[in-house]
């Protein structure tokens, strides 16, 4: 069985088990669960995670047949939308025009008395969600009409879209779109904003969605940490709010960078608006020197 099924099905696969003769043997259908001891191993398979970047999105972008195909795409990379079954059941009134936002229902987490929720109309979503719009009929009730169908397998429809964009096909094509898009989201906002608007949970997002990306090696060696205190002299720190700039002396040196606009980042300045900090190192050896 190992060598057919990954470590991440088998362990699903026991753990349905295990659920299903618990509930036999409460019932008294047998006597005891054969499965009460057999452990699965880790139900996250890091082998299938891929980021699917910008460039490549907007390659494939290009080569969609038509607006409803450029929206459905849009919506799983840049909106985080679960694919067939959020994207389908989008309706043209589910788009706040006025206020930059729409709502999704979710047939995966009705079951958990979540069965809407409201995204943000990001940017990168508007133009494909007006572009579908403008395309629908006057009795139009939903965004996606063409491929509404059961026979219609979008799956091998989006095979089809990659080879013809030349762009070689990532495992689970859809989910790692929607988790291209929670890495990035989980990077400009605080965990529980993120995952709301995704409609999935902090543990789950950080088990089976969130990635390590090139672009995480390269910020951390780009710039100098900050952290762990000064190497020399005294240091001294100037936080501004609204300018998002962190200056860092060190003796007669001063480096400047420049902070990311993100909201975690304007909190913290927000909170340390104005501030300047010296740290008092003692010049001479190893312990402070005490007042008299």
């Amino acid at each position: 069985m190992a060598k057919t099924y990954a470590e991440a099905s088998i362990s699903k696969y026991i753990k349905r088990a295990r659920q299903v003769f618990k509930s036999a043997a409460r019932k008294v259908l047998i006597e005891t669960n054969p499965f009460v001891d057999v452990k699965g191993g880790s139900e996250s398979n890091d082998s299938r995670k891929h980021f699917v970047s910008r460039d490549i999105t907007e390659k494939v972008l290009e080569a969609c047949p038509d607006a409803e195909w450029r929206l459905i795409v849009a919506l799983a990379r840049y909106g985080g939308v679960r694919t067939p079954s959020e994207t389908l059941g989008l309706r043209l009134n589910d788009v706040d025009w006025v206020n930059d936002r729409f709502t999704v229902t979710s047939p995966k987490t009705k079951k958990q008395g979540k069965p809407w929720r409201v995204v943000p109309l990001f940017p990168e979503l508007r133009q494909y969600f007006e572009d579908a719009a403008e395309l629908a009929t006057p009795d139009a009730e939903f965004f996606i009409n063409r491929y509404r169908d059961k026979a219609v397998n979008l799956r091998t429809q989006f095979n089809r879209i990659l080879k013809r964009a030349g762009v070689t096909p990532w495992p689970r094509l859809f989910q790692n779109l929607r988790a291209s898009r929670e890495t990035e989201l989980a990077n400009e906002y605080p965990l529980h904003v993120v995952t709301a608007w995704l409609g999935n949970t902090p543990s789950v997002a950080a088990k089976h969605y969130l990635q390590i990306t090139d672009a995480h090696f390269a910020q951390a060696s780009a710039q100098e940490s900050i952290l762990g205190g000064a190497t020399g002299g005294a240091m001294k720190c100037e936080v501004g709010a609204q300018q998002g700039v962190l200056s860092v002396s060190h003796g007669d040196s001063q480096q400047v960078t420049k902070l990311r606009p993100t909201s975690r980042v304007t909190n913290t300045s927000a909170a340390f608006a104005n501030v300047s900090c010296e740290d008092k190192v003692t010049p001479t050896g190893l312990e402070p020197v005490l007042p008299a």
